[in-house]
Protein backbone atom coordinates (compact mmCIF):
# COMPACT_ATOMS: atom_id res chain seq x y z
CA UNK A 1 0.00 0.00 0.00
CA UNK A 2 1.22 3.10 -1.23
CA UNK A 3 1.43 5.92 1.90
CA UNK A 4 0.65 8.66 -1.24
CA UNK A 5 -3.32 7.91 -0.16
CA UNK A 6 -3.14 8.53 3.53
CA UNK A 7 -2.31 12.18 3.98
CA UNK A 8 -6.22 13.19 4.91
CA UNK A 9 -8.31 10.33 6.71
CA UNK A 10 -10.24 9.31 9.33
CA UNK A 11 -10.67 13.19 10.36
CA UNK A 12 -7.36 13.24 10.31
CA UNK A 13 -6.47 9.98 12.36
CA UNK A 14 -8.89 11.21 15.02
CA UNK A 15 -6.62 14.39 15.41
CA UNK A 16 -3.06 12.33 15.49
CA UNK A 17 -4.86 10.22 17.61
CA UNK A 18 -5.95 13.50 20.19
CA UNK A 19 -2.89 15.01 19.54
CA UNK A 20 -0.99 11.87 20.64
CA UNK A 21 -2.07 12.32 24.24
CA UNK A 22 -2.67 8.92 24.94
CA UNK A 23 -0.55 7.87 22.22
CA UNK A 24 1.59 5.80 24.31
CA UNK A 25 -1.07 3.37 25.65
CA UNK A 26 -2.56 2.92 22.46
CA UNK A 27 0.38 1.77 20.82
CA UNK A 28 1.80 -0.89 23.79
CA UNK A 29 -1.79 -1.88 24.25
CA UNK A 30 -4.36 -1.88 21.61
CA UNK A 31 -4.94 -4.84 18.57
CA UNK A 32 -2.88 -4.52 15.37
CA UNK A 33 -4.51 -5.33 12.22
CA UNK A 34 -2.38 -5.11 9.23
CA UNK A 35 -3.36 -2.59 6.82
CA UNK A 36 -0.81 -3.44 4.06
CA UNK A 37 2.55 -2.67 3.26
CA UNK A 38 4.58 1.27 2.44
CA UNK A 39 5.75 0.27 -0.99
CA UNK A 40 8.43 3.33 -1.07
CA UNK A 41 10.03 1.85 1.73
CA UNK A 42 13.65 -0.03 2.10
CA UNK A 43 12.85 -2.37 4.92
CA UNK A 44 9.23 -4.05 5.39
CA UNK A 45 7.34 -1.12 6.65
CA UNK A 46 3.68 -1.73 7.39
CA UNK A 47 0.72 0.55 7.78
CA UNK A 48 -1.31 -0.94 10.75
CA UNK A 49 -4.49 0.24 12.39
CA UNK A 50 -4.75 0.28 16.06
CA UNK A 51 -7.89 -0.57 18.29
CA UNK A 52 -10.72 -1.69 17.19
CA UNK A 53 -12.74 -0.82 13.43
CA UNK A 54 -14.76 2.41 15.05
CA UNK A 55 -11.80 4.11 16.44
CA UNK A 56 -9.78 5.93 14.37
CA UNK A 57 -5.66 5.57 14.93
CA UNK A 58 -2.62 4.17 12.63
CA UNK A 59 0.36 3.24 13.18
CA UNK A 60 3.63 2.27 11.12
CA UNK A 61 4.81 -1.29 11.96
CA UNK A 62 8.50 -2.03 11.67
CA UNK A 63 9.33 -5.76 12.65
CA UNK A 64 12.94 -6.26 13.23
CA UNK A 65 12.41 -9.49 10.77
CA UNK A 66 11.81 -7.39 7.87
CA UNK A 67 15.11 -5.22 8.56
CA UNK A 68 17.72 -5.40 5.41
CA UNK A 69 20.77 -5.06 7.22
CA UNK A 70 23.89 -2.81 6.46
CA UNK A 71 27.46 -3.37 6.84
CA UNK A 72 27.51 -0.25 9.38
CA UNK A 73 24.34 -1.19 11.14
CA UNK A 74 24.09 -5.01 11.20
CA UNK A 75 20.93 -5.34 12.88
CA UNK A 76 18.03 -4.16 15.12
CA UNK A 77 17.23 -1.01 13.45
CA UNK A 78 13.74 -0.32 15.00
CA UNK A 79 15.64 -0.29 18.58
CA UNK A 80 17.00 2.77 17.37
CA UNK A 81 13.51 4.27 16.11
CA UNK A 82 12.31 3.82 19.47
CA UNK A 83 15.44 5.47 21.09
CA UNK A 84 14.88 8.38 18.33
CA UNK A 85 11.31 8.92 20.08
CA UNK A 86 12.93 8.48 23.84
CA UNK A 87 15.56 11.23 22.96
CA UNK A 88 12.91 13.88 21.22
CA UNK A 89 10.42 13.24 24.12
CA UNK A 90 13.53 14.04 26.72
CA UNK A 91 14.11 17.22 25.22
CA UNK A 92 10.54 18.34 25.33
CA UNK A 93 10.70 18.79 20.94
CA UNK A 94 8.00 16.56 20.47
CA UNK A 95 9.54 16.20 17.10
CA UNK A 96 9.20 12.25 16.45
CA UNK A 97 6.25 10.13 16.91
CA UNK A 98 5.95 8.65 19.75
CA UNK A 99 7.70 4.84 19.22
CA UNK A 100 7.36 1.67 21.12
CA UNK A 101 9.07 -1.77 21.01
CA UNK A 102 6.03 -3.94 20.46
CA UNK A 103 5.44 -7.37 19.27
CA UNK A 104 3.20 -7.30 16.47
CA UNK A 105 1.79 -9.88 13.98
CA UNK A 106 5.12 -10.32 12.26
CA UNK A 107 7.13 -10.35 15.47
CA UNK A 108 9.45 -7.40 17.60
CA UNK A 109 9.57 -4.37 15.97
CA UNK A 110 9.08 -0.99 16.12
CA UNK A 111 5.85 0.95 16.19
CA UNK A 112 5.12 4.46 15.66
CA UNK A 113 1.87 6.51 15.76
CA UNK A 114 0.96 7.57 11.92
CA UNK A 115 1.18 11.38 11.33
CA UNK A 116 -1.63 12.23 8.94
CA UNK A 117 0.29 14.83 6.22
CA UNK A 118 0.39 15.51 2.85
CA UNK A 119 3.77 13.67 0.78
CA UNK A 120 3.54 16.10 -1.32
CA UNK A 121 4.34 18.66 1.76
CA UNK A 122 7.74 17.39 2.57
CA UNK A 123 11.42 19.40 3.01
CA UNK A 124 12.36 21.00 -0.18
CA UNK A 125 8.44 22.45 -0.21
CA UNK A 126 8.88 23.34 3.69
CA UNK A 127 12.22 24.96 3.71
CA UNK A 128 10.50 28.14 1.79
CA UNK A 129 8.56 29.19 4.26
CA UNK A 130 10.75 31.06 6.23
CA UNK A 131 8.20 30.46 9.92
CA UNK A 132 8.96 26.79 9.68
CA UNK A 133 12.66 27.50 9.68
CA UNK A 134 13.19 27.13 13.67
CA UNK A 135 11.39 24.14 13.59
CA UNK A 136 14.12 22.82 10.64
CA UNK A 137 17.18 23.90 12.55
CA UNK A 138 15.89 22.23 15.42
CA UNK A 139 15.56 18.78 13.93
CA UNK A 140 19.20 19.61 12.22
CA UNK A 141 20.49 20.11 15.41
CA UNK A 142 18.52 16.66 16.89
CA UNK A 143 20.06 14.77 13.13
CA UNK A 144 23.66 16.60 14.39
CA UNK A 145 23.11 14.75 18.25
CA UNK A 146 21.76 11.79 16.83
CA UNK A 147 24.27 11.03 13.92
CA UNK A 148 21.51 10.71 11.65
CA UNK A 149 22.38 9.08 8.39
CA UNK A 150 18.99 9.37 6.18
CA UNK A 151 17.17 12.68 6.70
CA UNK A 152 15.85 12.50 3.21
CA UNK A 153 13.44 15.30 2.13
CA UNK A 154 10.30 12.84 2.35
CA UNK A 155 11.46 12.18 5.72
CA UNK A 156 10.48 15.48 7.07
CA UNK A 157 6.59 15.97 7.34
CA UNK A 158 3.99 18.66 8.30
CA UNK A 159 0.86 17.49 10.41
CA UNK A 160 -2.35 17.89 8.54
CA UNK A 161 -3.72 21.14 9.26
CA UNK A 162 -1.12 22.41 11.38
CA UNK A 163 2.42 23.81 11.05
CA UNK A 164 3.54 21.56 13.28
CA UNK A 165 7.08 19.03 11.99
CA UNK A 166 7.81 15.93 12.51
CA UNK A 167 10.86 13.83 11.67
CA UNK A 168 10.27 10.43 10.36
CA UNK A 169 12.63 7.12 10.22
CA UNK A 170 15.34 6.82 12.28
CA UNK A 171 16.75 3.27 11.79
CA UNK A 172 20.31 4.71 10.88
CA UNK A 173 21.15 6.96 13.93
CA UNK A 174 22.85 6.59 16.59
CA UNK A 175 26.39 5.07 15.43
CA UNK A 176 29.52 5.85 16.97
CA UNK A 177 31.35 6.90 14.06
CA UNK A 178 30.20 10.33 12.22
CA UNK A 179 27.22 9.02 9.54
CA UNK A 180 25.75 12.50 9.09
CA UNK A 181 23.57 12.27 5.86
CA UNK A 182 20.73 15.40 5.97
CA UNK A 183 18.53 17.17 3.42
CA UNK A 184 18.53 20.42 5.88
CA UNK A 185 21.73 22.15 4.38
CA UNK A 186 19.91 24.67 3.05
CA UNK A 187 19.86 27.53 6.11
CA UNK A 188 23.41 28.45 7.13
CA UNK A 189 23.81 30.96 9.72
CA UNK A 190 20.27 30.79 10.65
CA UNK A 191 20.99 31.12 14.98
CA UNK A 192 20.61 27.97 17.47
CA UNK A 193 17.96 29.01 20.02
CA UNK A 194 19.09 28.83 23.46
CA UNK A 195 16.71 27.06 24.98
CA UNK A 196 16.99 24.45 22.23
CA UNK A 197 20.61 24.59 23.44
CA UNK A 198 19.63 24.33 27.23
CA UNK A 199 17.94 21.15 26.46
CA UNK A 200 20.72 19.54 24.95
CA UNK A 201 23.07 20.05 27.58
CA UNK A 202 20.33 18.88 30.28
CA UNK A 203 20.43 15.89 28.19
CA UNK A 204 23.94 15.64 28.22
CA UNK A 205 24.23 15.84 31.87
CA UNK A 206 21.26 13.38 32.47
CA UNK A 207 23.48 10.90 30.52
CA UNK A 208 27.21 11.71 32.57
CA UNK A 209 24.81 11.31 35.60
CA UNK A 210 23.80 8.17 34.72
CA UNK A 211 20.28 9.19 35.27
CA UNK A 212 17.01 6.77 34.93
CA UNK A 213 16.55 7.99 31.56
CA UNK A 214 20.46 7.32 30.81
CA UNK A 215 19.32 3.57 31.49
CA UNK A 216 16.16 3.58 29.45
CA UNK A 217 19.08 4.63 26.82
CA UNK A 218 21.42 1.77 27.50
CA UNK A 219 18.32 -0.91 26.95
CA UNK A 220 18.29 0.57 23.47
CA UNK A 221 21.67 1.22 22.19
CA UNK A 222 25.15 0.10 23.41
CA UNK A 223 27.38 1.90 26.19
CA UNK A 224 29.07 3.52 23.54
CA UNK A 225 26.40 4.45 21.26
CA UNK A 226 25.54 6.54 24.73
CA UNK A 227 28.62 8.21 25.50
CA UNK A 228 29.23 9.57 21.59
CA UNK A 229 25.80 10.92 21.94
CA UNK A 230 26.52 12.82 25.40
CA UNK A 231 29.59 13.99 23.21
CA UNK A 232 27.29 15.19 20.38
CA UNK A 233 24.82 17.07 23.13
CA UNK A 234 28.06 18.95 24.23
CA UNK A 235 29.29 19.76 20.79
CA UNK A 236 25.69 20.98 19.34
CA UNK A 237 24.89 22.56 22.48
CA UNK A 238 28.24 24.71 21.89
CA UNK A 239 27.44 26.09 18.26
CA UNK A 240 25.69 29.32 17.53
CA UNK A 241 24.24 28.64 14.30
CA UNK A 242 23.70 26.60 11.48
CA UNK A 243 27.00 25.49 9.84
CA UNK A 244 27.73 27.13 6.05
CA UNK A 245 29.15 24.36 4.28
CA UNK A 246 29.99 24.30 0.85
CA UNK A 247 27.85 23.07 -1.47
CA UNK A 248 30.54 20.21 -2.54
CA UNK A 249 30.66 19.54 1.06
CA UNK A 250 27.41 18.84 2.15
CA UNK A 251 26.43 15.48 3.16
CA UNK A 252 23.69 14.31 2.05
CA UNK A 253 21.18 10.89 1.57
CA UNK A 254 21.16 9.10 -1.42
CA UNK A 255 18.05 9.71 -3.13
CA UNK A 256 17.19 12.93 -1.44
CA UNK A 257 13.64 12.58 -1.33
Amino acid sequence: MSASGLSVFDSEAAAFARSHGDGLVHLAEDEITMLGFISSASNGTMLVHLGSEAEQRYAIYKPGQHERPLWDFPGELYLREVAAFEVSAFLGWDLVPPTVVRTGPRGEGSLQLFVPHDPADHYFELVEDASLWPQLVRMAMFDMVCNNADRKGGHVLRRSGADQLYGIDHGLTFHTETKLRTVIWDLPDVPFREEDKDDLRRLERCIAGDEPFARRLHELLTIREVDVLRARCEQVAGMTAMPRIPSQDRWYPWPPI
